[in-house]
């Protein structure tokens, strides 16, 4: 029998904002443990949160861009359970009433597009982080850091319309530049900003009835979400063909070993005891603000990867590696106004400069300064190596090409008569090669080149070299 799975992602978005989503607290990741806490987010008796402002404009601003409908009024609810990092023993959360529903993604796939739903975005707060063995003597203790309790979230949850691991990362990628250009969240899977759930269950081809769905716990990359997806696949398809029985459980993803493990039980929303927040009024979004929130939304990534298509000329698979970061893709595009060469361009930014910009940062190599040593390499001014040098030592001091390439003397020659000299004296040099080609060793040839550009120190232009060198090998 075959069978297909049937995903859908729970995705969990830290907002950037400066405060926590209740109360005053910072939100700076890597701070020492426990020092960015108060009252409120520690749950004392008699304390009141008070709404974060911001934090819901990036809610709304993350909802239009997802194409939802988002809701004039909506509710807090409280969600019940224990645990360790969980100070109040609930989560203030968003349940029967959320701000934002019925959204949908589409994404790209094996060259296809498919469309998927959302069911809703909520607001919550996120909760403590517990730290195992963390002590000097490592004796297996655990420790409680409260410094995240609070912290604002997202949770964008889909429609089970993902059919493959393949689809699953590529929503979840797709989701994570959108909430990146939307600067609402910075998407670092590493630190938890963003963090995903997935929802896996597997039915009979051609079946319209879900099979049991086991949920897989906070997996924080992109090739663990697709590892864990597909494990689970298999372990449920295994499960069935021997006539065991899926049961309905929380899993999580050991990537060592690259399985998922059982954590516990699968909760009901009944197991939460959602009732409505008593110390928040009902959150009320008015036009005025989801139509100031429009205003300020940016080219999201689809739209941009068709513009450079269509407008610069350049292959689909440039458009996707250029747009992959807010970042490069207004450096690209302002690299493309200094030399007027889309192409040339996105060959440069995705070769050479690519890697000095993840090392070195956008603060000394300009867009200014990198279109600049491509103009010179059009002029014939330097040849490919050397400027591959002079933006290596321009990202590192932040000095002017020309002023780089004046010092280093490591100008190209582009000059007839220099270049004459050269091809002569190399000529002269090798009477035997020079008569074994003109008996039609044409291969020699190379040879020829490679002694000139090497008598040359690598400065020769090779196209001037190449047409002299033909004209005097052949008279």
């Amino acid at each position: 029998m075959k069978y297909e799975a049937v995903i859908g992602l729970e995705v969990h978005c830290q907002l950037l904002t400066e405060t926590k989503l209740f109360c005053g607290c910072r939100t700076k990741f890597g701070a020492a443990p426990n020092t960015q806490v108060c009252p409120v987010c520690l749950g004392m008796p008699g304390v009141l949160p008070v709404l974060n402002k911001k934090a819901v404009e990036f809610a709304v601003k993350t909802a239009l861009a997802l194409d939802c409908r988002i809701n004039e009024r909506s509710i807090f609810a409280r969600k019940n359970y224990f645990y360790p990092d969980l100070p109040k023993s609930y989560q203030i959360s968003q349940y029967m009433e959320p701000f934002c529903e019925k959204g949908f993604l589409d994404i790209e796939d094996d060259g296809k597009t498919k469309r998927i739903g959302i069911t809703r975005i909520h607001m919550e707060e996120d909760a403590g982080k517990l730290l195992h063995g963390d002590t000097p003597d490592d004796d297996g203790s655990s420790f409680v850091d409260l410094n995240r309790a609070c912290v604002p979230l997202i949770e964008i949850v889909s429609e089970p319309d993902m059919r493959t691991a393949l689809e699953a990362s590529a929503y979840l990628r797709a989701l994570r530049d959108i909430v990146v250009y939307l600067g609402v969240c910075d998407g670092n899977m590493e630190e938890g900003s963003f963090r995903c759930d997935a929802n896996v269950s597997v039915r009979p081809v051609g079946t319209e009835k879900f099979g049991t769905r086991a949920e897989l716990k906070n997996i924080n990359s992109f090739k663990f979400v697709k590892d864990a997806i597909d494990y689970e696949i298999d372990r449920q398809i295994d499960l069935i063909e021997s006539n065991g029985k899926v049961i309905q459980e929380t899993r999580l993803f050991d990537s060592a070993k690259g399985i998922t493990v059982s954590m516990r039980s699968k909760e009901e929303a009944h197991d939460y005891r959602y009732f409505p927040e008593p110390d928040l009024s009902p959150l009320i979004i008015t036009k005025e603000l989801i139509e100031e929130m429009r205003k300020t939304l940016p080219e999201l990534p689809q739209a941009k990867r068709r513009r450079f298509v269509s407008v610069y000329g350049i292959p689909a698979y440039d458009a996707g590696v250029l747009t992959a970061e807010k970042a490069l893709a207004d450096y690209y595009e302002a690299v493309v106004k200094e030399t007027g060469e889309p192409k040339i361009s996105s060959n440069w930014v995705m070769g050479e400069l690519l890697p000095l910009l993840e090392a070195n940062g956008y603060s000394t190599l300009t867009p200014a300064t990198s279109g600049s040593v491509i103009n010179m390499v059009k002029s014939g001014a330097i040849n490919a190596k050397t400027a591959k040098e002079v933006l290596k030592e321009a990202s590192k001091t932040g000095k002017s090409p020309e002023e780089i390439v004046k010092v280093s003397g490591a100008g190209q020659i582009s000059g007839e008569e220099e270049l004459l000299k050269l091809i002569d004296a190399v000529i002269a040099a090798n009477p035997d090669n020079l008569a074994r080609y003109k008996a039609g060793k044409d291969k020699l040839f190379g040879f020829f080149v490679g002694e000139t550009m090497k008598a040359a120190k690598g400065q020769a232009n090779p196209a001037v070299l190449n047409k002299l060198l033909k004209e005097r090998l052949g008279s």
